[in-house]
């Protein structure tokens, strides 16, 4: 699938707090070639592809199957930035590159509490960040060279992370263009 791709599908991944959106939206802005961002959780609550809201989580059960459906002809295409707190959904054949972003513990705590996630909530995505669960599901379900673990604490990471995936999308156009 990928290679008949004008433009890269990349997954932007972590734990709640470590900067998806925010990187999401930058990159979309400063790529070489069009790419919508997709905000996977907002696109779940619009378009109603979940079972039930989880009252103790304060969040909705992903309906799979249909959050799939919804994805395929988006990825099929290519161009897209799938913001999600996980990663291992998407097949391995959607992805280009997968970017897990890591903050560390206590300011990813200070972060979720400022959003007013309940006590548990932020206690459960700490303990993920720290026992790095989202990257060990990235580098389980994809091949190595396209999963890449970038550090997200600020603005100077963030502008830097852009500008190393802005490079990266330029050459698999490269990469493209020659074969």
């Amino acid at each position: 699938m990928p290679s008949s791709r004008k433009a890269p599908v990349i997954v932007i991944t972590g734990t709640p707090g470590t900067g998806k959106t925010t990187h999401a939206e930058l990159l979309a802005q400063e790529s070489p070639v069009p790419l919508k961002h997709i905000n996977v959780g907002e696109l779940v609550k619009e378009k109603g592809l979940h079972e039930e809201y989880d009252e103790e989580w304060q969040s909705y059960t992903v309906d799979e199957d249909k959050l799939l459906d919804e994805l395929e002809p988006l990825a099929s295409e290519g161009g897209i930035i799938l913001d999600w707190h996980t990663c291992e959904l998407f097949p391995e054949r959607w992805a280009d590159l997968v970017v897990v972003l890591r903050c560390d513990h206590t300011k990813l705590w200070d972060r979720l509490e400022k959003r007013g996630y309940p006590l548990k909530k932020i206690q459960e995505n700490n303990q993920a960040e720290i026992m790095e669960v989202v990257l060990d599901e990235a580098r389980s379900s994809y091949a190595q060279e396209i999963v890449v673990e970038l550090q997200s604490e600020g603005t100077e990471d963030l502008e830097s992370n852009v500008a190393r995936i802005v490079q990266w999308i330029e050459a698999w156009q490269e990469d493209r263009e020659q074969s």
